[in-house]
């Protein structure tokens, strides 16, 4: 089986694949918590500390709560009028052999069994080429092709490493 089609990543595409990794790691979590603690203190130090310690509380609560996304759209929106390869088209050929990626004169290809993992969200299939680089493939324009994307992921990679719905 062969499967071939573009993609064109936009700002949204890599924010909500930042987000992914952000969100499901370490340091998100931790910033959730520490807003969470942020705002628990506000409410219950109130009686205590007054009015002022319960606002600066909440507005910690709130900037450690929205930084982090807020900087990485930021960034995305950046990396994307920044790079020429980002900004235009990528033509995917996925078959036996792998995933070969195309972009005018340039390929790179990453064999099955050079594949990290393959984990599907909401809106991406991102193809983790180790734990941090990932090849963004917004499910949207993937269309139709995404279950036999997802079929041939199956068959190729060991079940440990596909994470597709």
């Amino acid at each position: 089986m062969r499967l071939e089609f573009d993609i064109t990543l936009t700002a949204k595409d890599m924010f909500r694949f930042n987000m992914y990794q952000t969100y499901t790691g370490a340091s998100g979590w931790i910033s959730v918590i520490a807003a969470v603690i942020c705002f628990i203190a506000a409410g219950t130090k109130y009686s205590e500390r007054g009015l002022s310690y319960a606002v600066l509380g909440s507005l910690l609560g709130v900037l450690i709560l929205f930084y982090m996304p807020v900087t990485l759209y930021l960034r995305s929106k950046q990396r994307i009028a920044a790079s020429e390869v980002l900004k235009n088209s990528l033509h995917y050929c996925v078959d036996e052999e792998g995933i070969t990626v195309k972009q005018g004169d340039a390929d790179a290809k990453l064999l099955w069994d050079q594949i990290y993992k393959m984990v599907s969200t909401k809106n991406n299939v991102l193809v983790y080429s180790n734990r941090i680089n990932a090849y963004v493939i917004p499910r949207q324009q993937l269309g139709e092709k995404y279950r036999s994307l997802a079929d041939l992921a199956k068959d190729k990679l060991p079940k440990y490493r596909v994470k597709l719905k």
